[in-house]
């Protein structure tokens, strides 16, 4: 087949899942009962119709793999371009810290584990591949193959498919584990949901609200295209960035390119920080009188972001070599299930602490986002609160923001045991999880701090 071609018809393809699977939700009275993404049901359709199964699809794995990275890419840039009201509440960062800090004890987690299981039963595997944990069930399976397949490049095998299972798996917990965890608490008397009170009920849903003028029907450029133009010029910039990082340091020997190979695992926080700094440069000039012809649209910037990731969903799902794994299988499966076993733990202790007015759909929420995506989280949430009447639909849209600023640490951290492993450092493997253990530490007794702070006040009142 002419390569030219193999690109598209791997996108077309995943259009085909999506509307079959769209069809499928719609008729199918299970699956339309059932809390989960369309995108999903996409995945495991190209997962089974694909060459390793059914062999009905002849997809690329590689260019599914680099579907994924981009469009991971596209989605957070579109979404750091929105303009968003960021308030001053301590339930945000407070929603941030639960955030980084379940990354961290998933983290220590799949460290921990795979430290012990390397030294019982598999000396040769890289026990650094217990971190991908925390970024396939935490973070999704884009970030999950872009780390994964960066390590890959550094001597990994299947690091990018490794990423991609456990993403996949988390959507399983996020979804089907999610539902018996929800029919269960439901059924307990301290996670009754509260009534709202008159106050709250009056408050709007954080749901973008399209004007009549929204997508003008005529205009010297159509509104979407303009969109689509700026996240494209973010791209660019963060390519030439990477490139230029990439160039400066290769002198630097196998130090430089395994630092630059990282580095380009981290496109998508790039360029959403370049993003959001262009979103800070146009809002200081248009408060200065300077008038755009075009700006960013939020309703537009959104409807991009959800079907970028979409479509990295199905992608990322279909794209999974089962044959490649076989040699993981074992320590994904004890990874997976002793790192949902723990979220769970660690999310019914920790929830309650900090929201206990909406304890149900809280919890629910931070688990089905830290298992498997905001979408996963927001559906479960609908579920027991469908007019989004509790503070859930905050805690994690605004929540996510402030967890970038505690997660920083997280993501350098998450490279050292590789870059240990490189140059044969196995100690590293041990500084990492003590990193991750202190960092933790620090957090819980921060969110502790503050809760506690806090109740006193409301007690004062």
């Amino acid at each position: 087949m002419n390569q030219s071609w193999q690109f598209v018809l791997d996108l077309v393809l995943v259009s085909l899942l999506i509307v079959v699977a769209a069809v499928l939700k719609a008729r199918i009275p299970v699956l339309r009962k059932l809390i989960i993404p369309t995108a999903m049901i996409a995945g495991f359709l190209g997962l089974i119709a694909g060459p390793e199964v059914l062999g009905w699809i002849d997809f690329d794995p590689d260019s599914l793999g680099n579907l994924v990275y981009h469009l991971m890419a596209v989605g957070f840039i579109a979404l750091s371009l929105k303009e968003r009201e960021v308030k001053n509440s301590p339930g945000i960062v407070n929603s941030g810290i639960i955030i980084v800090s379940t990354y961290l004890i998933q983290g220590i987690v799949g460290l921990g584990l795979m430290l012990l299981l390397v030294a019982l039963f598999y000396s040769d595997m890289f026990p650094g591949i217990g971190l991908i944990l925390p970024l396939g069930f935490g973070q999704g399976p884009g970030q999950a193959y872009s780390i994964g397949s960066q390590w890959e490049a550094l001597g990994l095998r299947g690091g990018g498919n490794l990423g991609l299972t456990i993403a996949g798996i988390g959507f399983l917990w996020a979804t089907i584990i999610g539902i018996i965890l929800m029919n269960i608490l439901v059924r307990r008397p301290g996670y009754k949901q509260v009534e709202a009170s008159e106050e709250e009920k009056k408050k709007e849903p954080i749901v973008e609200q399209m004007e009549p003028d929204e997508i003008p029907l005529a205009d010297a450029i159509d509104k979407l295209t303009y969109q689509v133009a700026l996240i494209g010029f973010i791209y660019l910039i963060t390519y030439v960035t990477l490139y230029a990082v990439d160039k400066a340091i290769s002198p630097l020997g196998s130090f430089g390119e395994t630092f630059a190979q990282l580095l380009f695992g981290f496109h998508f926080i790039i360029g959403s920080i370049y993003a959001i700094a262009f979103r800070l440069i146009l809002n200081r000039l248009q408060r200065a009188g300077f008038q755009l012809e075009h700006a960013p649209n939020n309703f537009l910037l959104q409807r991009i972001a959800g079907s970028a990731f979409d479509y990295m969903i199905t992608a990322s799902i279909a794209a999974i070599s089962i044959y490649a794994l076989a040699e993981y299988a074992w320590p994904v499966v004890w990874l997976t299930t002793i790192g949902g076993i723990v979220t769970i733990f660690y999310l019914l202790w920790v929830v309650p602490r900090t929201f206990p007015g909406d304890r149900l759909p809280n919890v629910l929420g931070f688990y089905g986002m830290l298992t498997g995506t905001i979408s996963t989280g927001l559906a479960l949430v609908k579920a027991v609160d469908p007019k989004f009447r509790s503070n859930t639909t905050e805690n994690l849209v605004v929540g996510s923001a402030s967890a970038i600023a505690f997660g920083f640490p997280l993501m350098l951290v998450l490279n050292i045991p590789v870059l240990g492993w490189v140059n044969g450092q196995p100690i590293m493997y041990w500084y990492t999880l003590l990193l991750l253990v202190g960092y933790f530490a620090v957090l819980v007794g921060l969110l502790l701090y503050r809760t506690r702070r806090r109740s006193r006040r409301a007690q004062a009142r």
